[in-house]
């Protein structure tokens, strides 16, 4: 019986398509921008019954999830939510989408699948009237799961920030977006990241958790500068390494790096310090000088490279037998310094 409901769905879809192309005189001119047998049209479950509060999930065509922007004005200015849902009569609501081919998946109001077509031809223009002309849909542009950098700090349709907040559908209390057009974010994220954290602990499949009003953290760009996987499908190249970037170069989502860095002695360049003070007549008693007792040049006690050391009381100074004392103090603070790159600010967005 569902089989045969789906054929017949089809050969509907297939009819009208063919019955647009021979004319006006044999059918009236469809609105623009439709897809036949969906827009304000009930919808059937598997058994043949009416499915109130069924959703139509409106998809790019050509790939998996890829949510592609409905709505209700034929000049594409009223986003409408996606995906739609229908009345207590199973009707879907009047929508248009741009021109071209799109993808669509029916789920009754519990979330099973009753039908999905990929690359079924969008009828007319999308602006209306007969020039043939249509209105570019800015969301399909990008896949869900690309980034995007926007000079502006509010919300963007079709977008959320990388702020490390939460999505989920429309009762799971999510923090950035709490809405059903997040499902096609929060699958791909889910699969691609295992380590971005599912609020309640991650379930059987994406669908599962989305369901259950889980949130999903999204990936966390604040004050973050986004670089290049070390491999991206390569060998690892060797830019990015543990050992300086502090985590795994080949990680997705991985973070590293630091704003500042306070050097160590290791770290420092291999120097020398030296001061000279003349002196040349005077003697030290030998309790106040370690080495031998043997006098060396200027009346100080000579070791085995002809130069004795001041006791701890004179901690930081050398007397050298020939002329005197070189003298090298401790100096600078130990403090931090900024390693920060010329910086500009913006925010990194993700797309739905």
């Amino acid at each position: 019986m569902a089989g045969a409901l789906n054929f017949i769905r089809i050969l509907a879809v297939a009819a009208c398509l063919a019955l647009c192309f021979v004319g006006s005189q044999v059918l009236p001119a469809n609105a623009a921008g439709t897809v036949p047998g969906f827009s304000l049209t009930p919808q059937f479950d598997l058994t043949g019954k009416a499915a109130p509060g069924c959703r139509l999930f409106i998809i790019a065509a050509g790939t998996v999830a890829t949510p592609q922007n409905a709505y209700s004005d034929s000049g594409l200015t009223q986003v409408l939510p996606n995906p739609l849902t229908c009345d207590a009569a199973a009707r879907l609501p009047q929508w248009f989408v741009s021109d071209g081919l799109i993808k669509l998946r029916l789920t009754n109001s519990a979330g099973a699948q009753i039908f999905i077509g990929d690359n079924l031809l969008v009828v007319g223009p999308s602006g209306g009237g007969g020039g043939g002309g249509g209105v570019i849909d800015p969301t399909t542009i990008f896949q869900t799961g690309a980034f995007m950098q926007f000079y502006g700090t509010g919300i963007l349709t079709g977008w959320v920030r990388c702020n490390g907040r939460t999505i989920g559908n429309a009762s799971s209390g999510a923090t950035e977006r709490a809405n059903s057009d997040t499902q096609a974010l929060y699958a791909y994220l889910w699969g691609a990241d295992s380590n971005l954290v599912v609020v309640g602990g991650r379930g059987a499949s994406a669908a599962a958790d989305f369901a259950a009003n889980k949130t999903l953290a999204l990936p966390d760009c604040r004050g973050r500068v986004v670089a290049s996987l070390d491999d991206m499908g390569n060998s690892a190249a060797g830019r990015l390494t543990a050992t300086y970037f502090g985590s795994s170069g080949t990680a997705l989502g991985a973070v590293g790096g630091a704003e500042n860095q306070t050097l160590t002695i290791a770290q420092m360049p291999a120097h020398f310090h030296s001061a000279s003070i003349f002196d040349p007549g005077h003697t030290h008693s030998n309790n106040a000088i370690t080495g031998s007792t043997t006098t060396g040049g200027g009346g100080f006690p000579a070791g085995s490279n002809g130069a004795a050391t001041i006791s701890a009381a004179a901690t930081g100074v050398r007397v050298n037998s020939s002329n005197g004392l070189d003298t090298t103090n401790s100096a600078g603070g130990g403090g931090s310094h900024p390693i920060v790159q010329p910086t500009i600010l913006a925010t990194t967005y993700i797309k739905m």
